[in-house]
């Protein structure tokens, strides 16, 4: 089904519940349509539409905010990978069988000389606004599409610049390496919203920030409050002063020990809410009850095992607790490789039957990846 930009946010921010959301965030892993294929799946079974998932349209709001220009050069390249250096200067692989992102394999960033380097790909010009895109927004608004906008992640960036370990020490031996390229995000950020919410709503604001595994955040609360927090409320406080509504946060792995930070930052969704890494989408909100909004939470592993482990997984996490608002069901990333046809098949009749959703119609084709 297709919902409404007015029905989406009201589901997100806890208002009128027309009915659940149930969706489809990634799609499968590299590998699973070809074992789908041999199991009989239909081409529409492959595109996802034959599951009619849950979906809102969308479109870019006309403003870009993240590192510009930079040219890709391709080193190497054969059947099973990609050699190349990229448009931050990284030498990149991608294993083409396994992966959709490439793997850095060198950083450009190590102190503040080689900061100032790369900081006008990050810094605002006017340019950065196509206010053609911007009338095209405001009109396809006016027809129900939701006007979603982005930011480039606090820790996002640092890591891609510096990778993991660099960063996460930076901000002890480096902070004002740290704080300046936050500063930089930050500035640039506002005057594209500022010019852009002078003419047009942005219904929903975007962050990537893929900042914590099995053990936690690589960041913590005081890094959150020190480094980060100052970026975020710059641009929400400006944007929600004008009608945005969502500020939705992307991180994998186990959130718990940095949700708190991140509601003082203004981010009010989190996802994919991941239960091998420790999230529990049912105790969250128990915690936070209406100041956190969730997508996904339903654990994609249990999609390998019995009808049974499936039926119970969704039985938990489609409790009235979460239908009430706040919550879009689905798997908490891509469908994973070792998932039976079959199973899937019943994964979402079941879905379907405990929101009280109608049975699948053939007639009736939805999909859109939802992890915008």
């Amino acid at each position: 089904m297709r919902f409404h930009r007015n029905q989406f946010i009201d589901l997100l921010t806890f208002g009128h519940v027309d009915r659940p959301m149930f969706v489809e965030l990634f799609g499968p892993l590299i590998g699973l349509e070809d074992e789908w294929l041999r199991q009989g799946a239909t081409q529409d079974e492959i595109d996802m539409v034959a599951f009619d998932w849950d979906y809102v349209p969308i479109i870019g709001c006309g403003g870009h905010t993240g590192p510009r220009g930079g040219q890709s050069v391709i080193l190497d390249e054969t059947a099973d990978y990609l050699l190349q250096r990229d448009y931050l200067g990284r030498t990149t692989k991608l294993f083409k069988q396994f992966a959709t992102a490439p793997l850095p394999l060198d950083f450009p960033v190590k102190n503040m000389d080689d900061w100032l380097k790369l900081r006008p790909m990050f810094t605002f010009t006017e340019d950065r606004i196509n206010w053609e895109a911007v009338e095209a927004a405001k009109k396809a608004q006016r027809e129900g599409v939701l006007v979603v906008g982005n930011i480039p992640g606090g820790f996002d960036i640092p890591r891609e610049l510096m990778g993991e370990e660099v960063a996460c020490v930076a901000y002890y031996e480096q902070p004002e390496l740290m704080h300046d390229i936050l500063r930089t995000l930050a500035e640039t950020a506002v005057k594209v919203y500022e010019r852009i919410t002078e003419q047009l709503i942005v219904d929903h604001i975007s962050v990537h920030e893929d900042m914590a595994g099995k053990s936690g955040s690589l960041a913590g609360p005081r890094q959150i409050e020190e480094f980060i927090q100052p970026y975020y409320r710059a641009v929400w406080d400006l944007v929600s002063s004008r009608g945005t509504r969502i500020f939705r946060q992307d991180s994998d792995g186990n959130m718990n020990s940095v949700i708190e930070a991140f509601l003082k930052c203004g981010v009010n969704v989190m996802y994919p809410m991941e239960p091998a890494a420790g999230m529990d989408i049912i105790e969250v909100r128990k915690k936070y009850g209406d100041r956190l909004a969730m997508l996904g939470g339903i654990d994609k592993h249990v999609l390998r095992k019995s009808r049974g482990d499936i039926r119970h997984e969704l039985e938990y996490k489609m409790q009235p607790l979460l239908q009430q608002g706040g919550m879009v069901f689905g798997l908490d990333h891509r469908i994973p490789n070792g998932t039976p046809l079959e199973n899937y098949r019943y994964y979402v009749n079941t879905g379907r039957e405990l929101l009280g959703l109608p049975p699948l119609d053939p007639s009736a084709r939805g999909w859109q990846r939802m992890a915008f």
